[in-house]
């Protein structure tokens, strides 16, 4: 869409001349904004639960924040400064990125769902990126494959997330179930081939490090 990425929060001033004088940064809305998230959920989160939670009025944080559209890309990108980009060189490096990507969808059990819907990067979470990209910089595959790979491995922590915190548990322990009911015989052997349990085939890890060599050929 023509004049995205002009509108763009990062890509205006932190503060607008619009409504009442500004009482509180944008950094302290966001991490207002993120900390009601945290305790009440995601829908809790609008401009005047988050002005009640600063002790402000609604007008103020519009000084510097057009909509909640902009306070939820400023809360996701907030998430990414939690990342260390300091990683060992090489598929190790990208394996650690991905897993802090978890660790940090798990915290914020809001996370997932935003960036499963949304695509937005500040500072922040493009911090983690140029990491990523650094990673790859000597893996001869296309630049536009380095950032599909990155934006897949992203999506697959916050459907990981969100598929752990929605079930409870209750989908594998159905499958041990039907893997001993004598009606799944594949299933059956699929899992006493795995010694008789699913949990290591979803460990995160190891499902990533197969994402990785199919989508790259990254070498162990």
């Amino acid at each position: 869409m023509s004049g995205a990425v002009s509108e763009s929060i990062w890509l205006r001033p932190s503060t607008s001349g619009v409504g009442r004088p500004a009482s509180h940064s944008r950094d302290e809305i966001t991490a207002a904004a993120i900390a009601l998230a945290d305790r009440d959920g995601l829908a809790a989160v609008t401009m005047r639960a988050v002005a009640a939670e600063l002790g402000a009025g609604a007008a103020s944080l519009y000084r510097h924040i057009g909509n909640r559209d902009d306070l939820l890309d400023l809360m996701v990108d907030a998430t990414s400064a939690d990342i260390d980009p300091t990683t060992p060189p090489g598929r190790a490096g990208l394996i650690t990125l991905g897993e802090r990507l978890l660790t940090v969808m798990q915290r914020h059990t809001w996370l997932p769902e935003l960036v499963i819907t949304r695509s937005a990067f500040g500072p922040h979470g493009t911090e983690v990126l140029e990491r990523w990209l650094g990673l790859l910089a000597e893996h001869p595959a296309p630049a536009a494959d380095k950032l599909e790979a990155y934006a897949l491995v992203t999506a697959f922590a916050a459907t990981f997330a969100q598929a752990n915190l929605s079930s409870g548990g209750a989908h594998t322990a159905y499958l041990m179930y039907a893997a001993r009911d004598g009606e799944h015989p594949h299933l059956a052997a699929a899992v006493a081939d795995m010694g008789g349990g699913v949990d290591d085939v979803h460990r995160f890890d190891v499902t990533l490090g197969k994402l990785l060599d199919g989508l790259l050929g990254v070498e162990r």
